[in-house]
């Protein structure tokens, strides 16, 4: 138990070490959300993007009329 008790006090330098792993991961998970959140907008504007683009070619194949060449 000595041991991981010694583990734990980092060598007298826990008050440092331990906020600096946990501002770490919070960190970590911020940036793992945003990034989350990032993409999912980025994939909603893809998707509106290219459903715009079929319906505009959708249009176009109906406006012109096809010549028989």
């Amino acid at each position: 138990m000595d041991a991981v008790e010694e583990f734990l006090r980092m060598g007298g330098y826990a008050a440092y070490v331990w906020p600096a792993f946990g501002v770490t991961a919070v960190l970590l998970v911020g940036l793992f959300s945003w990034s989350r959140i990032s993409l999912k907008a980025a994939q909603r504007t893809l998707d509106l993007l290219q459903s715009t683009r079929r319906a505009r070619r959708r249009d176009l194949d109906t406006a012109t009329p096809e010549s028989d060449s």
